[in-house]
Order: structure tokens, then sequence, then C-alpha cells
């Protein structure tokens, strides 16, 4: 039994099979290949683009595939929704899509582009967005580069952004927020009704979920006399209630804990001011939860 794998193609194909090796997939993507190789026999992969991919998974040409939340509901169609996956081309946050005016222009909300042009990509879901808000607006699709047509072929623009400075560099300002969207794993319905491929359509769902609740985070491990115990875990932001295990010296206890990685700087000094000892940070490649 194989499952076929749809990879996002695009921006997000570098991200993507960064976060596949760090949940233990290795995927080797050959330049001028659609159909990059895995070390999984059960896997085949093929590059698919992100806007494309529901398509072909709803059709059942991909039993699974990675895409924007965006995607699917602008495609309209009846997939299965395994799990969120938040990350992004450039951050592990989720993206947004924007309307966007030039800077030097009159708009400063969406009622004032009555009658105006708006360009995007994302074309059913700023039109149900108009609509919703009674403003009558001519959506138009954009091939791409939709930064660069206002003023001249656009009034505005709906585009997704995650931090904001390409619109700025091509010297827009955002004056609302139409939707956000982050990564998802999809599932062709049919797919999904077969326990084999659910099974490990599943399985690949549980491991990058845990290589994404583990980004940013270490773990700590320490000793510290059960008399200074309480001390020390009222110094401890734990994800969870820390392990606490009982060692041979029935004076001692061993503390195992995750922690965000920016703020073990602040927390070591303190356990140390608390009387622990042997402290060891240590990375995490996954956190299943």
């Amino acid at each position: 039994m194989k499952i076929r794998l749809g990879i996002p193609k695009g921006s997000l194909q570098d991200a993507t099979i960064a976060l596949f090796a760090r949940a233990g997939f290795n995927i080797y993507a050959n330049g001028r290949s659609y159909f990059p190789s895995i070390d999984d026999a059960e896997i085949e992969c093929m590059l698919i683009r992100a806007q494309e991919m529901a398509r072909y998974v709803e059709h059942g040409f991909l039993d699974a595939g990675l895409t924007g939340r965006d995607w699917v509901i602008e495609s309209g169609l009846e997939v299965e929704t395994v799990t969120d996956l938040v990350y992004a081309k450039q951050s592990r946050g989720k993206v947004r899509w924007v309307l966007a005016v030039p800077q030097d222009s009159r708009f400063e909300k969406a009622e004032d582009l009555r009658d105006c042009i708006i360009a995007t990509e994302l074309v059913s879901t700023t039109r149900n967005y108009f609509a919703s808000k009674e403003i009558p607006v001519k959506v138009e699709f954009s091939w791409g580069a939709t930064e660069v047509k206002p003023p001249i072929l656009a009034d505005a623009i709906v585009e997704v952004t995650e931090t904001g400075s390409s619109l700025r560099a091509n010297r827009l300002r955002i004056i609302e927020t139409v939707c956000e969207s982050q990564t998802q794993l999809i599932a062709n319905k049919t797919a999904w009704r077969t326990p084999e491929k659910r099974k490990k359509i599943e399985n690949i769902a549980l491991m990058l979920r845990g290589a994404i609740d583990a980004q940013g985070r270490v773990g700590l491990m320490l000793n510290v006399r059960k008399s200074d115990l309480e001390r020390v875990l009222h110094v401890l932001p734990a994800l969870n209630s820390p392990t606490v295990s009982e060692l041979s010296d029935r004076e001692w206890v061993a503390v195992n804990t995750i922690l965000e990685e920016r703020v073990v700087r602040d927390v070591l000094p303190k356990l140390k001011e608390a009387k622990a000892t042997g402290i060891v940070e240590y990375p995490l490649n996954k956190i299943v939860m």
C-alpha cells in the first residue's frame, strides 16, 4: 500500500521539505523533476502548486497533500482536513490576506473602494468579502506581481503577507485583513475511509505536528534537594507540570521539563540561585502531546 502525497511547489516548498526532515522524512527534490524521492517506501511524492492541491486531492489523483486553508476555501471542493500545520515560508505563524492600497491614496477602509478595481489571486474569497459588506467592486484575477498593479492597473489589491515588508517596499499600506490562513494537511475522502491509508496519513500528521511543536523549545533536566524543590518549581515556566523523579540518594530528585528556548537565558541563573545542580539543556526534535 502506498499513498500519493502532494508537496506544495513554490514559496512553501523549501519550508515543507525542511519540516518533513525534522519529522523524520527525508525528501530529495531534483530541480527539474516534479516527483521528488522520499525515504519511505509507503509514500510517493509529487510537487503541485498549493493553489491546485485541493483539486487533485478531491479528484483522487492524490491521497493527501499540504496546502493553505485559503486555497481549500477558494476552491470550494470537498476534502478532509486532517490537521492544521502552522508554518509558513518565513515564520512559524499564520499568514494574512490583506486589503492594501497605495500609501498616498484617499482610501482608508473597504467602504471607500466602492465601484473600484481589486486585483488578487484569491478571487472568490475577495468577492465574498466585499459582498458580505455590500460593497460593489470589480475583482480581477492577478497572475502574479500583484503589488505593482496599484494605482495604474487596479485601485487596490488583496494579497498574502507574513510580515508586510513586500507591501511596504512597493509603497502600499494595509487597510483591512480579509482572512487568515495556515498550512493544512488535507486528504481525499475515499482515501480517508480506507483504513490503511488513513492510518498512514494520521501517522504523517502526528510526526509533522510533533516537529512543529518542538520548534523553539528545548528540554531541561537538573537535580535538586527535596528541601529546595519548591523554589526550583516556582522558577520553571513548564509546558506541562515538570516530571520529578526520585534519585538513589533519597534526599535528591531529578526534574525534567520543556521550556521556550528564548527564556532559558533568564531561567538558568534563577535555577542556580534556587540551588539546582547538574543543569543540562538539550535540543528537541519532536513533542508529541
